[in-house]
């Protein structure tokens, strides 16, 4: 009997050791299913931080660039209105740089014409119309010779017929310039035989006034 209590009491021991370990071999196992759970939940949220840098990275590459395009194209919009403001303010002052050539040599070719196209029978028209192109210094003295150069076309009965042959603007200088005539004259008179024409020059000081121009001074070149 005691040897079998003594049997009993050693297979108990050895059935409670088995079960002891079998209980540790389980916690065991579970506490390296819980590494392997941590260290692969520390893997997916490593691998997801890693495309969200990749995802912002990638969408702050097209946005730089997108400014950039947008700053390039404004750098480009005003250098190209600049260039046109001034295009447009050179082709402005080169369109009245040659409007006012153009009058210049207009009024010194029509004061030519003035000057040397005059009949005893228009002889105080024409030589209104002489006054009414004229300034300055030149108005002046032509109107206060006016009545006796009329007084000796009418009496002469004389007629002169000028014919621009050439004119150029000689020198040019903000609102004067100085332009030369070449006119050939034919002259008659009563009682006399028609002349063979001659030929004249003269230097034209025309003068700017507003939108038109008049005659300063007129000189006769040899």
């Amino acid at each position: 009997m005691a040897a079998a209590a003594s049997t009993a009491g050693q297979v108990s021991e050895s059935t409670e050791r088995v079960d002891l370990d079998d209980v540790e071999r389980q916690r065991d196992l579970a506490e390296h299913d819980d590494e392997v759970d941590d260290v692969g939940r520390t893997g997916d949220s490593d691998a997801a931080g890693d495309d969200d840098i990749g995802g912002a990275q990638s969408a702050r590459i097209p946005a730089s660039r997108l400014r950039l395009a947008i700053a390039f194209g404004l750098i480009v919009v005003v250098a190209l209105g600049g260039l046109g403001g001034w295009l447009g303010d050179r082709a402005y002052e080169v369109r009245q740089a040659q409007h006012r050539h153009d009058l210049f040599l207009q009024v010194g070719r029509q004061a030519a014409l003035n000057l040397t196209t005059i009949s005893h029978t228009e002889a105080d028209a024409d030589v209104q119309r002489i006054l009414d192109s004229a300034t300055g210094t030149f108005y002046d003295e032509f109107k206060e010779r006016a009545p006796a150069f009329v007084d000796v076309v009418k009496k002469a009965q004389s007629i002169t017929q000028g014919t621009v042959t050439a004119a150029g603007v000689e020198s040019e200088q903000d609102d004067r310039a100085q332009v030369l005539v070449a006119v050939a004259v034919k002259t008659s008179n009563a009682g006399a035989r028609e002349q063979q024409p001659r030929a004249w020059r003269m230097r034209v000081t025309v003068q700017k006034l507003g939108d038109g121009a008049k005659v300063a001074d007129v000189a006769f070149v040899p």
